[in-house]
Parts: C-alpha cells; sequence; structure tokens
C-alpha cells in the first residue's frame, strides 16, 4: 500500500518513539534523533524505511485505532486502551452497536468505540464542554471515524429521544445523576458502563445501581505491565501503567 499526499503515518524508530504525522509535500519533522523527511516518503509502500540526516533509520507504519487514540490530542485524562479492551469483552461490543455516550472528553473513547460498531453501528456522544467537543472532532476526523459518531451539547431532552440503545458509557464525576436519564434509552439486557476516577464515587455508584433497575454490577480496576523480552535476560519492566480508572458495570432490567 502506498503513501499518498495526506495520509497519516507512524514514524516508528521504537516502542517509545514514534510521531504520527500527516504526509504533507515539503513537510519536515524535527526530533532528538534528526530531521525526518516527512514529504519524501509520498509514493513510498508502507513497512518501508527513511534514514533520518542523523543516519537514524524511521520505518513507515500505517496507524491503527491505537495509535491515533494515544496520539489524540487531549485536554482531559483519557481512558486507556487497556480499559477499553475490558470495556469491549465485558459488553460483547460489535458492530452495529447504537452506544449511548455522555462525556465525550476528547474523544478517545468515542474513536474505539466506533471502530468497532461500524460500519452498521453509531456512537451518540454528549459533552457539556465546547471546548472538549472541538478537540474530539478534530481526534475523530484525523482518524476516519467521525462518520460513525455524532457529537452533540448536552441536554436531558435530547437524550430521551434515543431509543433501543445497546451500551451506555457515563465518563462524569457524577454518573449514578444520569441512570434515570438513560434507562428508558436502554435496551432490556443492555450494560452501563461508568468512568469513575475515584472509588469514592464506585462507592457511591454501587448504591445506586439496584435501586435504579440495573443489576449485575460489577467494579473493575485494570493494570498492563509490558515485559522486556530479551534471550536469558526477560523480566518484567519495572514501570507499568496502573491506575487510570475504575470501570462501574451494570445490566438493565425492568422495574
Amino acid at each position: 500500500m502506498k503513501i499518498l499526499q495526506g495520509s497519516f503515518v507512524l514514524f516508528f524508530f521504537s516502542s517509545e518513539k514514534k510521531w504520527l504525522v500527516k504526509v504533507e509535500k515539503d513537510k519536515k519533522l524535527h526530533t532528538h534523533l534528526g530531521v525526518i523527511d516527512v514529504g519524501s516518503t509520498i509514493d513510498f509502500d508502507y513497512g518501508s524505511h527513511i534514514m533520518t540526516n542523523k543516519e537514524k533509520k524511521i520505518f513507515l507504519l500505517p496507524p491503527n485505532i491505537y495509535d491515533f487514540v494515544m496520539k489524540s490530542q487531549r485536554t482531559t485524562q483519557i481512558v486507556y486502551p487497556k480499559d477499553y479492551g475490558y470495556i469491549a469483552g465485558r459488553t460483547g461490543l460489535k458492530n452495529g452497536f447504537k452506544v449511548l455516550e455522555i462525556g465525550t472528553g476528547s474523544g478517545a473513547l468515542s474513536t474505539f468505540m466506533a471502530s468497532i460498531v461500524m460500519p452498521q453501528g453509531h456512537v451518540y456522544s454528549f459533552d457539556i464542554n465546547d471546548e472538549f467537543m472541538a478537540i474530539a472532532k478534530k481526534n475523530l476526523e484525523k482518524s476516519g471515524m467521525n462518520e460513525f459518531v455524532t457529537l452533540s451539547h448536552y441536554e436531558a431532552e435530547k437524550i430521551s429521544e434515543y431509543k433501543d440503545i445497546d451500551l451506555v458509557i457515563i465518563d462524569l464525576g457524577d454518573p449514578w445523576t444520569y441512570l434515570d436519564i438513560v434507562y428508558p434509552c436502554m435496551k432490556s439486557g443492555s450494560f452501563v458502563v461508568c468512568i469513575c476516577p475515584t472509588m469514592n464515587q464506585i462507592e457511591k455508584l454501587s448504591n445506586y445501581f439496584y435501586s435504579r433497575g440495573y443489576i449485575d454490577s460489577e467494579y473493575v480496576e485494570t493494570f498492563l505491565r509490558k515485559i522486556e523480552a530479551r534471550e536469558g535476560k526477560t523480566r518484567p519492566n519495572m514501570r507499568m501503567i496502573g491506575h487510570t480508572t475504575y470501570l462501574g458495570f451494570a445490566r438493565k432490567v425492568l422495574r
């Protein structure tokens, strides 16, 4: 596959040193490894490499959703891919799902969910902060997922217009206040996932789920530790991605 004018390329030197850049004629990227001549990669094949002016080899890789998420512009703390995976697996997220998200933030989770529910599904995402929504829109356009995500300014009346929602994501500081609002929109048996930075929030949320018509509640925290694999010296990395958020899951039943 050829790199074209306007293509996004992951310029890869190592797992810690990589850059996601839109290719444009005459564009150059200045790094501590030297100058990367971005424009010169037009008509190169993905998977090939170029050299910097300091003779460092840089590979040209096609970016995936993980790359777009991790390199997205952000003004808020994003939920990490380690959490995305559990959300998708626990809720059965798949093509065709209609997802309602309250708390768009930088659009990282919206991007991930859209990449799974497309092309038949859709993500309807709401936020009250116009600055966040503007950044989310740019990130979605960059990843090519904007076609499968509708961004709207949050109003409770707008939420009530949606029906047969397969999954609800609430990423706000007081998720329990939205449980009654999203309940009529959801399919029976469908999941609501609340993203909570603190244990105090999870504790309070647990008091609300059952009384609001949700069962099968679960609260988890995920960790990710990389392994340094070298012949005769393989060991866990001394650093890891520890706490990022707590996840609260529950399923809607008829009340």
